[in-house]
């Protein structure tokens, strides 16, 4: 059986609560949800900017997928959640953009988008995100 390891990496936020910034279980690698977050200050960015709060959570999750030994082609899922529903476009747009950059393969990841509230007033978005290693 296939011990359960806790991934972790300086170039993602340090989680702020009691779990980790991902686990490995073999193949499987879950991405723990991230936000708008500098890793190295721990300040949320970009108030108020969807597009550009989405690229900086993208960035934490494929942080820390490549911290599990996967690359970013490998995830087959992300989980957006969203506080407004009018920044729907607007996050589809950045998230587009990002995602196609970053899966080389052209098998792009499945996703979910829910609307609702986030932890902090400031996040208008947060996203976790499954990989399967080949």
């Amino acid at each position: 059986m296939t011990a359960k390891t806790r991934v972790s990496t300086d170039a993602a936020p340090a989680p702020a609560h009691t779990f980790s910034q991902g686990v490995r279980k073999g193949p499987i690698v879950q991405v723990s949800g991230q936000g708008p977050v500098d890793p190295v200050t721990n300040e949320y960015l970009h108030p108020g900017d969807v597009a550009a709060q989405t690229t900086r959570t993208l960035e934490n999750v494929k942080a820390i997928v490549e911290a599990s030994g996967a690359t970013f082609d490998d995830v087959v899922m992300l989980r957006v959640y969203l506080t407004k529903r009018e920044d729907f476009p607007i996050m589809n747009e950045a998230y587009g953009a990002f995602v196609e950059a970053h899966t080389t393969s052209g098998v792009l990841p499945s996703r979910t988008t829910v609307f609702t509230g986030l932890p902090r007033e400031e996040m208008l978005v947060e996203i976790d995100g499954l990989a399967v290693i080949d």
